[in-house]
C-alpha cells in the first residue's frame, strides 16, 4: 500500500499544473500581431513611440476603452493632455493611454508631434503689424505669452528665425518671438497715418493726401476734393522751368524784362497779391534764377506772371501737355482749381527733378506757420491763401522724407500745423 502511495505521488508531483490566470496582456500578444500582420506602410500612418508635446489636427473623441468603442470626451486642438503610453487593442490598431485614463487612437493623421522643427540666426529689421502676440519661445502648444513695450508700426529688428508646426517665427531682440504674418518687410507706418486721418480729420473742408517717397502706398482724407488752389498753383510753373533749364531750353542767367504784358495775360496773377517785387513794371531786367526764388520764398505773383509769360508762353498747349503728365491732370491756369493729391504729385515730381527749387522751398518768409512750424526737420513747401482757402504743400525731409499735402476750407493755420505735427510724429 505505501508503494501504492509512493508511486502515486511521484505520478503527481511529475505532472505539470495548469496556471488560471484573468489578466490578458494586450499590449504583449497585440503587438506582436500586429508587427507580422501589417506592412511597412500601414505602420508609417502610427505611431511607434509616444511624441513629446502631443498635438491635434482637430477636434477627437477619446474613448474609456482601449478598443475604442465607448466615448468618453472630446479633445480639442491646442489643448493639453499628457500620454502615458502607446499599446495596440485587439483590432490590431496602435491608441494611446492618456492619463487620465482614457483612449485614442495613435494615428499620425489626428496627432501630430508640436515642437521645434529648425532654428537659424539672421539679422533684418521689419515692421510691428497690429494683432501681433509675443510668445517666450517660437509657438508651440503650451507656449507662454509674454508682455512687453512693443507696439504695431514701429521697426524692430531679429536676430532668429525658428519654424514650429504653426507656421514661422521671428525673435525680436531682447523680446520674444513674434509670428510671421504681423512683421512687414515695408515700412507699414502709412497704415497708421491712415488710421490717424480716419479717426481725427475726417472733415469735409480738409482734404489731405500723404505720400512715402521710397514706396507707392498713401494715406488720404477726401484727396480728390477740388479746391481753389491760390498760389499752390505756382509749384507747376517752377516744374516747367526746370524742366525747361534740364533740357538746355533755359538757363538761370537768361534775364527777362518786367513789361506791362507780364501781368495782362489770361491766367496771370493779380499784382497786388504776395510777394515783394514791385506792382507795376519797371522795365528792369530779372535773371530766371531770381524769379524762381522770389516765387519759391515769397511766393510772388508778379515773378510767377514773368515765368509764365516768357517761358511757360502764357501757359501754352505744351505747357498743359507737360504739366497733365504729372498726375495725369490737367491744372488749368486760369480757374487753378485741383486737388490736395494732384498738388502733392507736382511737389513729388519737383523732388524727383533734383533741383534747386527745393533748396529754396525750404527757407520761405511762411516757415515759421503751417506745415513746417514745429517740425524740427527740414521742410520744403508751397502755401496758398486766398478767400476761405488756407493749404501748404511740403516735402517733409524726416528719415525717411514724404510728401504732405494740405488743403482746407475754412479753416485756420494753427489746424494745418497741428495735422502736419500728427503726421510728422508717425513717420519722423
Amino acid at each position: 500500500m505505501k508503494k501504492l502511495l509512493a508511486t502515486m505521488l511521484i505520478l503527481v508531483l511529475s505532472t505539470p499544473l495548469l496556471v488560471i490566470s484573468t489578466e490578458k496582456d494586450y499590449q504583449a500578444s497585440n503587438q506582436a500581431q500586429y508587427q507580422i500582420s501589417h506592412s511597412v506602410a500601414s505602420k508609417a500612418n502610427y505611431f511607434d513611440s509616444v511624441p513629446s508635446n502631443p498635438n491635434l489636427f482637430e477636434a477627437v473623441n477619446s474613448f474609456s476603452d482601449p478598443n475604442l468603442r465607448v466615448k468618453a470626451k472630446v479633445i480639442k486642438p491646442d489643448t493639453a493632455f499628457v500620454i502615458k503610453k502607446l499599446l495596440v487593442n485587439d483590432n490590431l490598431v496602435p491608441v494611446f493611454l492618456l492619463a487620465d485614463g482614457s483612449y485614442i487612437e495613435a494615428s499620425r493623421s489626428l496627432v501630430y508631434e508640436d515642437i521645434l522643427l529648425s532654428q537659424e540666426k539672421i539679422s533684418q529689421t521689419y515692421w510691428l503689424e497690429p494683432g501681433f502676440t509675443v510668445y517666450q519661445n517660437p509657438y508651440t502648444n503650451g507656449t507662454k505669452t509674454i508682455k512687453t513695450k512693443l507696439s504695431s508700426f514701429t521697426a524692430v529688428k531679429l536676430s532668429k528665425k525658428a519654424v514650429t508646426p504653426h507656421g514661422t517665427y521671428y525673435f525680436i531682440n531682447q523680446q520674444g518671438w513674434v509670428e510671421e504674418k504681423y512683421l512687414s518687410s515695408r515700412d507699414n507706418r502709412i497704415k497708421k497715418v491712415q488710421e490717424l486721418l480716419t479717426k481725427k480729420y475726417n472733415k469735409a473742408n480738409l482734404s489731405i493726401f500723404v505720400k512715402p517717397l521710397d514706396g507707392d502706398e498713401s494715406a488720404s482724407i477726401n484727396a480728390d476734393k477740388i479746391m481753389y488752389s491760390a498760389s499752390v498753383a505756382k509749384l507747376p510753373i517752377l516744374y516747367y522751368v526746370e524742366q525747361e533749364i534740364a533740357k538746355g531750353n533755359v538757363e538761370l542767367s537768361d534775364k527777362l524784362t518786367y513789361t506791362d504784358e507780364v501781368n495782362n495775360f489770361d491766367g496771370a496773377y493779380k499784382t497786388e497779391g504776395s510777394g515783394q517785387m514791385p506792382k507795376k513794371a519797371d522795365n528792369k531786367s530779372y535773371t530766371v534764377e531770381e524769379l524762381l526764388k522770389a516765387i519759391a520764398q515769397h511766393s510772388d505773383n508778379v515773378a510767377s506772371n514773368m515765368l509764365g509769360y516768357y517761358i511757360a508762353h502764357q501757359y501754352d498747349q505744351a505747357y498743359h501737355a507737360a504739366i497733365s503728365k504729372v498726375d495725369q491732370t490737367d491744372w488749368n491756369m486760369k480757374d487753378r482749381k485741383v486737388s490736395a493729391k494732384t498738388a502733392a504729385a507736382m511737389m513729388e515730381a519737383l523732388y524727383h527733378q533734383e533741383s534747386p527749387v527745393l533748396s529754396y522751398l525750404s527757407a520761405t518768409e511762411f516757415d515759421s506757420e503751417r506745415i513746417s512750424k514745429d517740425i524740427a526737420v527740414p521742410v520744403a513747401h508751397k502755401i496758398g491763401d486766398a478767400y476761405d482757402y488756407k493749404h501748404d504743400v511740403a516735402v517733409v525731409y524726416a528719415d525717411q522724407p514724404f510728401i504732405l499735402s494740405i488743403f482746407t476750407d475754412k479753416s485756420s493755420y494753427d489746424e494745418i500745423s497741428n495735422i502736419a505735427d500728427d503726421i510728422y510724429g508717425i513717420l519722423k
